[in-house]
C-alpha cells in the first residue's frame, strides 16, 4: 500500500453560516491541495468534509496518517466512539442523537477501503501543513462570500 499524509482542517464563519474546509495531500514528492465548503454548514461538519474529500482523492487503498486540529473528529475515531455510535443506532447516549450521520456513514465506509491512523494537532500553533489547509478553509470561505 502506498503511504500517503493527509492534513486537512474545517472552518466556519459563524456556526452555521459559510463554511470551507482545506486539503494538503502528500504521497513522495506529490503534493495537491484542495479546498471546498457549504453555503450554509457548521465547523464539525467542515472537519469532516475536509477528511472524507481527503480520503476521497485517493485513487487506490493506501495507508493514510491524517492530521486534524478537530478534537471532535480524532477522538470519535480514535477512541471508538462512532463506532458505539453506529452501533446503537446513532445514539450517543440514551438521550442524545449523535450529529452528522450522513458524514460518519461516508467516513465509516472510507475507513473499510483505507487504513487510517488519526493523529490530533493543535490548531494555531505553528503546524504549517495545519496553517495553510486553514487559510484554504477560509479562503474558500471569502470567496464564497464575496461572490453574492
Amino acid at each position: 500500500m502506498k503511504e500517503v499524509i493527509i492534513y486537512t482542517d474545517g472552518a466556519c464563519s459563524g456556526n452555521p453560516g459559510p463554511g470551507g474546509y482545506g486539503i494538503v495531500l502528500l504521497y513522495n514528492d506529490y503534493r495537491r491541495e484542495m479546498a471546498g465548503g457549504e453555503e450554509n454548514t457548521t465547523n464539525n461538519r467542515m472537519e469532516l468534509l475536509g477528511v472524507i474529500k481527503g480520503l476521497e482523492a485517493l485513487r487506490e487503498p493506501c495507508q493514510v496518517t491524517l492530521y486534524s486540529d478537530s478534537k471532535y473528529v480524532v477522538d470519535a475515531i480514535e477512541k471508538g466512539w462512532v463506532f458505539k455510535w453506529k452501533k446503537n443506532n446513532w445514539m450517543r447516549n440514551k438521550k442524545d442523537k449523535a450529529l452528522n450521520v450522513d458524514l460518519w456513514e461516508q467516513l465509516l465506509i472510507l475507513l473499510n477501503k483505507h487504513k487510517v491512523r488519526f493523529i490530533w494537532v493543535k490548531g494555531h500553533s505553528d503546524n504549517v501543513e495545519n496553517e495553510r489547509c486553514d487559510f484554504l478553509a477560509r479562503q474558500f470561505i471569502l470567496e464564497q462570500t464575496n461572490l453574492k
